[in-house]
């Protein structure tokens, strides 16, 4: 550790974020021909450590002979300002080399309050925030994740976009990298033939110059195709998988082991983004989610397995393989967490494996309060699954189940409101105040209500979101109603950050300027509230002319040109207008496994499930 960062460590609440050293970390000599890649996360190091996909980049970047790869975070604001006043520019975990000194700034892009803190980071590394003011001898600037579907709020900030699964594409730019490091042009160029990369410097916006609607966004290069497709990852049995894992100093958000069931997801929610950017469904082997979850509790020390997917009891063997793990680790205490479990398909045997070390905390999400929603955005579970689920979990000796709900999904109703509180009522009696007498500990039951934001790829990435007077009514509603009932806890999400990720979630390339304009009034760390400052938001959009309202309450039509219409992600436009025109009849779809819905895959080489 170097003096200068020891002394700055001394001065701030948590060193643990800053100093590196983690076991199962890297740690490289540098040659001349080593890339220097690093992987930033646009957010506080409790949050970043907890990104099953940074972990796996990390890990794969550093297989590789040639490349080393270092970590970064956000610091928090206690050591920003020590740095300051050292005049210590951002700086990697690994060897505390300045940022601006990299080949690679890499940035994942999770959500989209998180932005401000991408060109924070850049600020404190001394790196040009926009693409075109970086030099040869400036770091490229790399982005992926799932906001990065909709890539043009961040066009003018990105050298290079990853659009899909990175872990086979990543590897192709680094090849790249060698033959043409010398020429930063070249490279480019290089980098927009490959599958799943997009080079917004080739591409141009156009708008129509009297109204200044978006008409479509074209290559302005003839090697830059016309729309980029998504990157799919075809066999995740032999796709990279970190087998010795980071583990943090301090305690993170999910501070436990994760094994990876599977990817895309069966269901078609209609509200959903990630299932549609993930499909299709690929599943990993049986044998292989043993073999992954052995080596890795050996090789990190953990005390709980996490099993990880969008939907993780559609895992079409998650009987055979908890009932295997509780064989494996229950000598050990080492318990198992099944996170995002369907309330149709959770058995009781199941559940009796899961809680034979510890119980953790259940999680369900009904999403609505009414059938009638729940048919609007193809739930698929009826109110009568909710019960039975949750009374098997109490019948099994759980006491805390939390639920998930959103207000203002499409054609929603106050009555479809009131709805929410209808249904955990009726819970609460039926499952605890009904209860057997010999079953004594209390039920307590945790909402939680998130605010609708339409997004790209979705049935419902035309429809108006909400305005904040519309989300404020609905939680005072809520509010009122759960304020009597004490063994239920009630909270939600604010309707300003939901307004301003609505914005950006649909947003063009002219947000571009917003987002500067933003972050030099002052704001960053947007996802937090008492960091969030709405009104230099506001004020930020007014000196840019740029009304926020236009990508929110305003109604797009099913033939208006999208700022994301150059990506493809396999599934059809067709598609999401046949549900979304389904979703207003109340119409539902069958999931996957039932029968095909025409998405626009088919059932290929791909070794999964066609959507």
């Amino acid at each position: 550790m170097n003096t200068q960062l020891e002394s700055l460590l001394k001065k701030v609440e948590k060193p643990a974020r800053y100093i590196g050293n983690e076991f199962n970390s890297f740690h490289k000599k540098v040659e001349t021909e080593t890339i220097r890649f690093a992987w930033c996360f646009p957010d506080l190091y409790e949050i970043g450590m907890s990104h099953l996909g940074s972990l796996i980049m990390y890990h794969l970047l550093n297989e590789q002979h040639d490349i080393f790869c270092e970590r970064c975070y956000t610091p928090a604001q206690d050591m920003e300002t020590a740095m300051a006043e050292q005049k210590m520019p951002l700086f990697s975990l690994e060897s505390t080399t300045p940022l601006h000194q990299f080949h690679f700034i890499g940035f994942t892009l999770q959500y989209e309050l998180s932005y401000t803190n991408i060109l924070h980071m850049l600020t404190l590394a001394n790196i040009p925030l926009l693409a075109s003011e970086r030099k040869s001898t400036d770091p490229l600037v790399i982005l992926g994740g799932p906001c990065a579907y909709n890539p043009e709020p961040l066009a003018e900030i990105a050298d290079l976009i990853v659009i899909g699964e990175a872990e086979e594409v990543i590897l192709e730019i680094m090849e790249a990298f060698r033959v043409h490091r010398q020429d930063r042009d070249s490279f480019l160029i290089a980098c927009a033939s490959l599958q799943g990369v997009y080079v917004p410097s080739l591409y141009e916006s156009i708008y129509d110059e009297k109204t200044g609607k978006f008409l479509k966004t074209c290559p302005v290069n003839e090697s830059a195709p016309v729309q980029i497709k998504k990157r799919i990852i075809q066999n995740l049995d032999t796709v990279f998988y970190p087998q010795k894992p980071l583990v943090p100093y301090l305690n993170v958000v999910h501070d436990r082991a994760t094994i990876e069931l599977f990817r895309g997801c069966i269901r078609g929610c209609r509200f959903c983004q990630a299932g549609v950017l993930y499909r299709p469904v690929r599943e990993k082997s049986l044998s292989v989610l043993i073999d992954d979850a052995q080596t890795i509790i050996q090789e990190t020390g953990y005390e709980e397995l996490s099993l990880s997917s969008l939907s993780t009891s559609d895992y079409s063997q998650l009987k055979n393989l908890t009932e295997a793990l509780t064989a494996q680790f229950c000598d050990d205490r080492v318990g198992l967490s099944l996170p995002s479990l369907r309330l149709d398909n959770m058995t009781m045997e199941i559940l009796k494996e899961v809680q034979k070390v510890r119980k953790s905390g259940l999680t369900f999400a009904p999403e609505a309060g009414s059938q009638r929603m729940r048919d609007v955005i193809n739930k698929g579970i009826s109110e009568e699954d909710l019960v039975t689920a949750v009374k098997n979990a109490y019948e099994a000796g759980w006491s805390q189940v939390k639920l998930y709900f959103m207000i203002g999904l499409p054609t929603e109703t106050d009555e479809d409101v009131e709805a929410i509180y209808q249904l955990v009522s009726k819970l609460d009696h039926e499952v605890f105040q009904k209860r057997d007498k010999q079953l004594t500990h209390p039920l307590r039951i945790s909402v939680s209500v998130s605010n609708f934001v339409p997004k790209p790829f979705t049935p419902f990435q035309w429809v108006p979101q909400d305005t904040i007077e519309a989300f404020d009514a609905k939680h005072q509603l809520l509010k009122e109603k759960f304020r009597h009932r004490r063994s239920i806890s009630f909270n939600y999400h604010d309707a300003q950050t939901s307004f301003l990720e609505g914005v950006f979630a649909r947003g063009d390339r002219r947000l571009g300027r917003v987002l500067l304009k933003a972050y030099q009034m002052g704001c960053r760390f947007d996802g937090w509230a008492e960091h969030f400052n709405f009104q230099r938001w506001m004020e930020a959009f007014e000196a840019c002319g740029i009304d926020p309202l236009q990508y929110t309450t305003g109604k797009r039509l099913i033939d208006e040109a999208l700022p994301w219409d150059h990506i493809d992600v396999i599934v059809t436009k067709a598609f999401l207008q046949k549900e979304y025109n389904k979703s207003i009849q109340g119409e539902t779809t069958p999931h996957c496994r039932s029968s095909c819905s025409a998405c626009g895959f088919q059932q290929t080489h791909l070794g999964g499930i066609c959507p």
